[in-house]
């Protein structure tokens, strides 16, 4: 019989609060957390706002002395870790160590730390360069970080798969529990690419809105959707073997079920059309959660408010679920929090648990017209009460990446 893995602890450091309760209280309220982007200069570029995270203390987290030495985004890791730990009660003195592990995914990493040492190499030579440059840089390091302050010897890694980063991180952790390579493993992902050299990158490939009212910009599905809002923060997420939660006492929030894991080989950032790739990774996470389509109650899509993105995760949802599809509740909660990147799968996986634990589905905001080509229930704009078992989370990225997780209602 294999080994059933739950959820008994989430942390979260986004633009909507810092904590997982007090992030999951501003979904269901269906707040945004997009704002003018103030931390850079962006008057030159044509996207102006993004969901920055404005009331974030690391020094709360992490010594002073270390907060220099780790870019934002591996303070963003190691602040949320601390929030899981602490939501799980989890005594890390009381637990072997050695099945303990860290998977932490990026898609970008330290992309603030190389924009900041390459302006020093310029302007001050190569004699002025940090001597902690490269490991603040590395995507690893959070993992790294996070293994080092808890000193955990277990399986650990850095998933790098663009935006489904930490879809797969969580994936991966579930397996390695699964197949008793561990007991517990901290899982989830961290980004920190609110930056003038990765916000110009986005820019020109076109892929970022360009509607700068902070009120409808990121608004999924809707016809009028015209690229993404960059958002930035992290997610983290303590996974167990069941019978190590019970026996410790632990409160069990949700449990993982199924992954799926696919490429769809097609093209470097472009979705496959008709999301052939994206229905694959679902069809085999709803597999390996062995149930039928019809046993899931919501999907918290990708949806990154794309015209592209958006018009195939539909489709490639009706191919899986076929007219079943069509009273099935889908929703993006990006169009509160804006997409980030490597951690999206991460924030998404705490409120998908949330969902199911509460029985309320979190609606997509700004949605005020129908496309043809997106035609399913968004839960548009208000969310609502559903008492559901299972729910399934998508995150696609470039480079053909999907990874979709199955969790169920405990």
């Amino acid at each position: 019989m294999q080994r059933r893995v739950v959820i008994t602890g989430m942390g979260a450091v986004t633009s909507l609060g810092v904590g997982a309760e007090n992030f999951w209280k501003a979904i269901k309220a269906g707040q945004s957390g997009i704002t003018p982007i103030e931390r850079i200069d962006v008057a030159d570029l044509p996207t102006r706002i993004g969901a920055e995270i404005k009331d974030f203390n690391a020094s709360q987290f992490i010594e002073k002395k270390e907060m220099k030495r780790m870019d934002r985004f591996a303070q963003y890791a190691v602040a949320a870790t601390a929030l899981a730990v602490d939501h799980a009660h989890l005594d890390v003195t009381a637990i072997n160590r050695k099945r303990t592990g860290v998977i932490i995914g990026t898609g970008i990493g330290g992309v603030e730390t190389i924009e900041n040492q390459h302006a020093v190499l310029m302007e001050r030579g190569a004699d002025r360069i940090s001597p902690f440059f490269v490991p603040m840089m590395l995507p690893n390091m959070a993992a790294g970080l996070i293994a080092i302050k808890y000193k955990l010897t277990g399986f650990s890694e850095c998933i790098v798969a663009a935006c489904a980063s930490s879809n797969n991180a969580i994936g991966d952790a579930y397996k390695v529990i699964q197949r008793n390579g561990a007991d517990v493993m901290i899982a989830g992902g961290a980004e920190a690419a609110n930056t003038r050299l990765a916000l110009a990158g986005f820019c020109a490939m076109k892929a970022m809105t360009t509607n700068n009212d902070t009120a409808t910009a990121s608004r999924p599905f809707d016809q009028n959707r015209d690229g993404f809002v960059l958002g930035e923060g992290a997610g983290v997420l303590i996974l167990e073997e069941l019978n190590h939660a019970v026996n410790r006492g632990a409160t069990i929030i949700a449990e993982v079920t199924g992954y799926g894991c696919t490429n769809d080989a097609y093209h470097i950032t472009a979705v496959a059309e008709g999301g052939e790739g994206a229905a694959e990774c679902m069809r085999l996470a709803i597999e390996d959660a062995c149930i039928k389509p019809a046993a899931i109650g919501y999907i918290n899509a990708h949806g990154t408010s794309t015209p592209v993105n958006d018009r195939n995760e539909t489709a490639a949802i009706k191919a899986v679920f076929g007219e079943y599809a069509y009273r099935l509740p889908v929703s993006s909660t990006k169009s509160m929090t804006g997409h980030l990147l490597g951690a999206a799968g991460a924030i998404e996986a705490i409120i998908t648990a949330y969902a199911l634990k509460e029985g309320y589905l979190p609606p997509t905001i700004n949605y005020q017209t129908p496309d043809p080509e997106c035609d399913l229930d968004y839960i548009p704009n208000v969310g609502r009460e559903a008492n559901i078992e299972y729910a399934l989370s998508n995150s696609f990225g470039f480079g053909g990446q999907n990874a979709t997780l199955v969790l169920k209602r405990f």
